[in-house]
């Protein structure tokens, strides 16, 4: 799949599918909504009205508040590349979900996956 198509995608598509993954595994939406917030700076409100408005990736991700600033620390392969060698910034910021989501599903601790130092 092209960067453009995966930018182009609802987040209304992809969340269902985090949260099915992470429930699969014996955790929550709650936890997939904490990780999405620590990482992005929505809100849950603001999470749920991107997720309402159909807001594509690249939207979502124009339209976050803040970025966490230890989001550049989050380290390790998804989908066989490494995050932090991904040279793209949104395809960086969209796999930096995909790893919270994967930690959350493999079971760490919400402080391991919100790099809080």
């Amino acid at each position: 799949m092209t960067n453009e198509k995966i930018f182009a995608m609802a987040i209304s598509r992809i969340y269902p599918l985090l949260v099915a993954k992470v429930e699969r595994k014996g955790r929550t939406q709650a936890e997939v909504d904490t990780v999405i917030c620590w990482l992005t700076g929505y809100d849950a409100a603001g999470l749920a009205a991107q997720i309402a408005q159909d807001a594509t990736m690249e939207a979502f991700f124009a339209n976050a508040p803040q970025m966490h600033p230890n989001a550049p620390r989050i380290k390790g392969v998804i989908c066989g590349v490494r995050v932090e060698e991904i040279t793209d910034p949104l395809m960086q910021k969209i796999r930096w979900m995909d790893k919270l989501v994967d930690e959350l599903a493999k079971g760490k601790s919400m402080e391991k996956i919100c790099i809080t130092t």
